[in-house]
């Protein structure tokens, strides 16, 4: 699809938004938790999992058979260059196994590499978080923004403690010290989505983790972009998809002084 050719309209979008409140009912069928299978060490995958990428990705393609589709579960390798939908159908799968109520929905349109469109859900606050590239971001239609003026003495950072990861646990809390006697306090949700929606909506002035997924971060940068925040790996670079990324995200006030305590 030429660059030229591709167009997304805000109505377009809206359905998008609409097919993911949809699929509500299959995350909170606790029936679909039943069947449980390991990716690896605290990494698993639930029926819920699979019955929501499954939804997601017949809606999509019916609607909008010429864009490609990368999801976590079952994931294909799609060309970046083009249009490619990014999902990840439970962002929190162990949350959602432990009844924790913090797992969402994350989605998001790509062209070139770069999120377009972007959308968080969470149906246990039904919360539903969106983004168009050049729009603004909102939360449930209203408009949201990241903090403005709030110290880093002053200011809650969410972190992710990499869990499938175990061989950066040093490095990981390491930097959750040199935080924690910088900020307020650490928060750690345990959705990585969640945490850069937050961000975005100014409720934490920060997250960071280690080595995320495409899925788990094409959504949350454009709501983090939109809302007014910064977002790059730990280094500064931007994130780039499909490459997995570490991820800092913060108000442009805070950025720097997250960047340099990242760095260690």
């Amino acid at each position: 699809m030429d660059k030229a050719e591709f167009s997304f309209s805000q109505q377009d979008w809206r359905q998008v938004e609409e097919l993911v409140r949809q699929a509500k009912p299959l995350i909170t069928d606790e029936t679909l938790l039943a069947d449980v299978s390991t990716k690896g060490r605290a990494n698993f995958v639930t029926h819920c999992d699979t019955a929501v990428q499954d939804f997601l990705q017949r809606q999509l393609a019916a609607r909008w058979p010429e864009i490609q589709f990368l999801g976590e579960e079952a994931a294909a390798a799609p060309d970046f260059s083009g249009a490619v939908w990014v999902l990840d159908p439970v962002d929190g799968t162990a949350n959602l196994m432990h009844h924790y109520r913090r797992s969402a929905v994350s989605l998001a349109l790509t062209f070139g590499g770069q999120p377009v469109c972007g959308v968080i859900y969470d149906p246990f606050a039904d919360e539903l978080f969106s983004a168009r590239a050049g729009e603004g971001a909102l939360c449930n239609g209203r408009p949201i923004h990241v903090s403005e003026g709030v110290p880093l003495a002053d200011s809650l950072i969410s972190v992710g403690t990499s869990p499938y990861e175990r061989e950066l646990a040093d490095a990981n809390f390491a930097l959750f010290r040199r935080l924690y006697e910088r900020c307020a306090d650490l928060r750690r949700s345990g959705s990585a989505a969640l945490d850069l929606a937050y961000v975005a909506a100014g409720r934490t002035e920060g997250y960071l983790e280690r080595n995320l997924k495409p899925w788990d971060y094409a959504a949350g940068i454009l709501l983090v972009k939109e809302a007014g925040g910064r977002v790059s790996d730990f280094a500064g670079r931007a994130p780039a998809l499909p490459q997995n990324c570490d991820m800092l995200a913060a108000p442009a006030d805070l950025y720097e002084p997250l960047r340099e305590i990242a760095a260690g």
